[in-house]
């Protein structure tokens, strides 16, 4: 007979945040440099406007993200990693690394 362990509450939560559709490739935009809600979704395809937003939203409630307001002519809104989100960087990384050897290019 084996022992179950169950799982840590604090690593499923994170699984989570960072599993939740799209927030993955939100956060690979970000890490490479896409700060501009357009470079973010022109680097996503197949992201929608609302969900996009929604998701940015709930990364910045998070506190993975900041939204900085730059005051230019229009008016620019930009992303960044807070310091929690740009902690994220070896683990997304990693995630990255582990898919490019085990998972398939899609057709």
């Amino acid at each position: 007979m084996t022992d179950v362990k169950a799982i840590c509450p604090r690593f499923h939560t994170a699984v989570e945040l960072i599993g939740a559709r799209w927030n993955g490739a939100i956060l690979r935009a970000v890490l490479d440099g896409q700060h501009r809600y357009a470079d973010v979704k022109a680097a996503i395809p197949g992201v929608s406007d609302t969900m996009l937003a929604a998701r940015l939203r709930m990364l910045e409630r998070e506190q993975i993200l900041e939204r900085r307001v730059l005051s230019s002519a229009p008016v620019r809104v930009e992303y960044h990693l807070t310091a929690k989100g740009a902690a994220l960087a070896p683990v997304v990384d990693a995630l990255a690394a582990w898919s490019h050897e085990w998972i398939p290019v899609p057709a």
